[in-house]
């Protein structure tokens, strides 16, 4: 239990120079620099190129090999990428050698890769194979490559400096074994002595569970927290390239709010929820179950605690932690007269809505109305409304843009909070369209037009965090 688990995101890993100065090295020198072990991400760009933007959907790699309209667009964008990842070497590595040796890694595995996917191309011509069946098997090969890259060039990095690196490749390259994450990460782990060396591992593990097919590109945190449990470790830690603060400095001020401190893993499901993941609920639940604390840094600022989740920490005093939201939620309202005192109505809602793979974020229901708050796009919720409409002809079905803000804190369970809350919106001139108190007191769910959100924010974390807190603010010089 001597050891941490890190891992650097994909933002933060492009600062390579920054990194190597605060997080990798810094001022350490012997012992010091080693009982530790990093997770690392794809260079920032690099998975959007490989699989699809994650914000504009704009198709990458994988999005273009698996539309079969677009023939061989996929090569010249694997060939694109292959450019991008050379482009970055070069930015890195300031000796020749090292930069012919880093380029070399990268055309042996875009190489190997784009020889698969002909292959698979050719294959499935026959008629005999279908290529929806091997799609997954290609997203994941494509998404490896990122990781695999950044992670390679980060222990030749070190390498350099004369630290004693290991490259820890959980990628399944040339690997024809099928084993769990588990029996994965032990066999790698086997004969690493972390007292004397660095372990890199790539943020992508291959394995019998699939990692992609349920976690998608959340992966990296998944491998975080799996290597955390199987080697021990005493903590896990995240480098991101801001702090966790107890709001959005652009909205409510940056002299106004403050690093999160100490926390527990509630806290974390919630602002997941939100879309602002500290760490996937399901990769917080492995290190939740084995006590394992979660330390989220600001990883230009190391002297800096950061953000500790712990599963052993209880509710404390009543406080408000952190105010956030989503701008952009559409309220889906399903109304049906028939529907009081009869069954069925809300799973057929949820069915429908898996079905278009729209995501949930709150819920409410009376005796005939059920209204989702919902993350997704347009144009899926009204397929969910077509299916609905077949089903239930009799109902009645409207459609809103509303915002969703939310004050989170591992114990808001006092009335002073609620009642705090709805007098500085109502000061502030705003009229909430609802309001969720449930009754598990970790979050209080606000829903504003959106027109009001920025100001909600700013009002809520007035009231609740800055005239609710006995202590000053932190200064900060980069928090979200």
């Amino acid at each position: 239990m001597s050891h941490t688990v890190e891992k650097i995101g994909g933002t933060s890993m492009s600062r390579t120079g920054e990194l190597l100065d605060t997080v990798l090295i810094g001022d350490r020198t012997g012992a010091a620099l080693y009982n530790r072990i990093f997770v690392v991400s794809a260079y920032a760009g690099i998975t959007n190129a490989l699989l699809e933007h994650k914000k504009t959907g704009k198709p990458g790699v994988y999005a273009l090999f698996a539309d079969a309209d677009k023939g061989a667009a996929w090569a010249d964008a694997l060939t694109g990428v292959a450019d991008q990842m050379r482009s970055q070497n070069e930015r890195i590595f300031t000796d020749p050698n090292d930069r012919r040796i880093a380029d070399g890694f990268v055309h042996e595995r875009v190489e190997g890769v784009r020889s698969c996917l002909v292959d698979l191309r050719r294959l499935c011509s026959s008629g005999h194979f279908r290529l929806d069946q091997h799609l997954l098997t290609v997203r994941e090969m494509l998404a490896s490559l990122g990781e695999a890259h950044s992670a390679f060039n980060t222990t030749l990095l070190l390498d350099r400096r004369g630290i004693r690196s290991r490259l820890v490749d959980l990628t399944g390259w040339r690997d024809d074994r099928q084993l769990p994450l588990d029996e994965v990460i032990e066999h790698a782990f086997t004969d690493v002595d972390l007292a004397s060396e660095l372990p890199i591992v790539t943020g992508y593990a291959q394995c019998r569970e699939v990692l992609m097919g349920t976690y998608d590109r959340g992966y990296s945190e998944v491998t975080l927290s799996r290597v955390a449990v199987v080697t021990g470790a005493r903590e896990a830690i995240i480098h991101k390239e801001f702090h966790l603060s107890s709001a959005d400095p652009c909205v409510v001020g940056l002299e106004s709010v403050r690093v999160i401190g100490e926390t527990n893993y509630d806290v974390a499901d919630q602002l997941s929820n939100l879309g602002m993941e500290a760490i996937h609920p399901r990769a917080a639940k492995g290190l939740r179950q084995a006590g394992i604390p979660l330390r989220v840094k600001n990883a230009f600022e190391p002297d800096h605690e950061g953000t500790v989740f712990r599963a052993d920490l209880g509710a404390g005093a009543p406080q408000v932690e952190i105010v956030t939201g989503i701008r952009n939620v559409f309220a889906f309202e399903f109304h049906d007269q028939d529907m009081v005192g009869v069954k069925g109505y809300d799973s057929a809602i949820l069915d429908a809505l898996k079905r278009h793979k729209v995501g949930i974020l709150s819920k409410t229901s009376n005796a005939n109305t059920i209204t989702h708050f919902l993350k997704g796009k347009a144009k899926a919720i009204e397929a969910v409304k077509a299916d609905l409409a077949r089903a239930f002809p009799t109902a009645q079905m409207t459609l809103r843009k509303v915002s969703l803000v939310s004050a989170i804190g591992r114990n808001i369970g006092d009335i002073s909070i609620l009642t705090s809350a709805i007098g500085v919106l109502a000061s502030a001139g705003i009229c909430p369209l609802g309001v969720h108190d449930l009754i598990r007191k970790v979050d209080l769910q606000i829903i504003v037009e959106p027109a009001d959100f920025e100001a909600a924010i700013s009002a809520l974390h007035k009231g609740l965090v800055e005239d609710w807190a006995l202590t000053e603010p932190v200064q900060l010089s980069a928090v979200a």
